[in-house]
């Protein structure tokens, strides 16, 4: 690929898109699964048998919000080339029986925290509701998206008159000082036009909803900014500039002696612990599944492992500008400087010299530049997807990121740039392929 300022403007144009259509992961799954069929790739399901095709690429949804497609090259394959990412953000989610009536005038709903998100960011903001109700069929319950497509409710802050020391720094009360402003109103009406609302943006009746999954949303639509357009603001970049630059990668690569495995994980935000997080078994089942359906034993299957590399890809921390001294002192990603590799002597990312290299020698490939993160070392940092999934498919993985600023707030930045370099590297880590021999890796780019 060509780095142009066309390139990166269509990529930023087409980023925008997909975040903006993505208020949870469950629509961020759905968006990708379009694109996939779009693309030709045959949609599989866990419950039923899986006969692949050398050539042709699938893909199986866990949850509404997993994803995990692949590309089976036409000869027979050495290992597998993953991209792993998560499709959740930190977010407010809406408790059961929500609507609270205060003071017989109004009515707020009771919600509570999904991750470790910043609180003050919700405040003053057109907020909406998405995500997916579970409903009765004639079978038994299926799921049906929502996204209730307009300005809905506000989460008000205290005014400075009430409260003048404000500005000194507050420690925010989740139950207390996040709870949204739905309606004036009594609480029976409110959840009776609440519940009319979601159903129609369900596009079912009320009375068939059994259960639901719904979280606030940020409607602020994402934005290009700076004087020359070099930044992104969005919500939820973190991780769905991942996301999206791994399925385009994915859907530009032409695999031809590794499967490629484009991986979307659900729940990262917390702690991956879930039947579609990185700590099941929902990666290590899929090349399972793969490598039977392909004719291999058990030995082949671990055989391929040896010869497999993976890239954990979740944002990272770029230098703040009002705050540099919050960043390491030799190592100091930027945003639009490349994509950062991430390392951590006590392994919250995986990275390793080996891991650390054949990545930098697939970036240099692509053209791409690469930058370096450390956490400061009095500052405590977080996890990510690798050292999770580990546990369940080990092999070599690099843990990496795009630089961005104000993570885990509901309206985030990041470069212009960044994401057409990780698409790009995306596309030379799915079209390659790897043979372990001994103390030593043969990478064919």
């Amino acid at each position: 690929m060509e780095f142009t300022e066309s390139v990166f403007q269509k990529t930023t144009g087409e980023l925008l898109e997909f975040l903006n259509n993505s208020p949870t992961s469950f629509q961020a799954a759905a968006n990708m699964k379009k694109e996939l069929e779009d693309a030709g790739c045959e949609r599989l399901l866990e419950g039923q048998h899986w006969n692949l095709e050398p050539g042709k690429g699938y893909y199986v949804t866990r949850n509404d919000s997993a994803l995990i497609a692949f590309k089976i090259p036409k000869r027979d394959f050495v290992g597998f080339q993953i991209m792993a990412s998560h499709s959740d953000s930190p977010a407010l989610k809406i408790k059961a029986n929500a609507e609270i009536e205060v003071d017989k005038t109004y009515v707020k709903l009771n919600v509570e925290k999904y991750g470790g998100l910043l609180l003050a960011p919700w405040l003053d903001k057109p907020l909406s509701v998405a995500g997916r109700v579970v409903v009765r069929t004639e079978q038994g319950v299926a799921s049906r998206l929502v996204n209730v497509d307009r300005d809905l409710m506000i989460i008000p802050n205290l005014a400075i008159h009430m409260n003048r020391k404000a500005n000194d720094g507050y420690e925010f009360n989740a139950q207390k000082d996040m709870l949204p402003l739905l309606a004036q109103s009594d609480a029976s009406s409110a959840r009776e036009k609440f519940c009319a609302l979601i159903a129609e943006s369900a596009g079912v009746r009320v009375e068939d909803i059994l259960d639901m999954d719904l979280f606030l949303y940020n409607r602020t639509k994402g934005t290009v900014v700076g004087l020359d357009g070099e930044f992104i603001s969005a919500p939820r970049l973190d991780d769905l500039q991942c996301a999206f630059s791994s399925l385009k990668g994915f859907l530009m690569a032409e695999p031809t002696e590794s499967i490629a495995v484009h991986c979307v994980l659900d729940n990262e935000e917390v702690g991956s612990g879930t039947k579609q997080g990185a700590a099941s078994t929902f990666l290590k089942d899929v090349l399972h599944r793969i490598n039977s359906a392909l004719g291999h034993s058990e030995e082949d299957y671990l055989t391929a492992l040896a010869s497999s590399f993976m890239v954990s890809a979740d944002n990272a921390h770029s230098v703040h500008p009002n705050q540099p001294d919050k960043a390491d002192p030799t190592n100091r990603p930027y945003m639009n400087k490349g994509i950062v590799i991430k390392y951590s002597a006590n392994q919250k990312y995986t990275t390793d010299a080996v891991s650390g290299a054949i990545f930098r020698t697939m970036c240099s490939h692509a053209g791409v530049p690469v930058q370096i993160f450390h956490n400061r070392s009095d500052i405590l940092g977080g996890s990510t997807l690798g050292n999770i999934s580990g546990n369940q498919v080990a092999l070599n993985t690099v843990d990496i990121g795009l630089a961005q600023l104000a993570m885990h707030s509901n309206y985030e930045t990041a470069g212009s740039r960044d994401t057409a370099y990780l698409i790009e590297t995306a596309r030379v880590l799915f079209s390659s392929y790897m043979k372990s021999e001994g103390d030593q890796i043969a990478i064919h780019l």
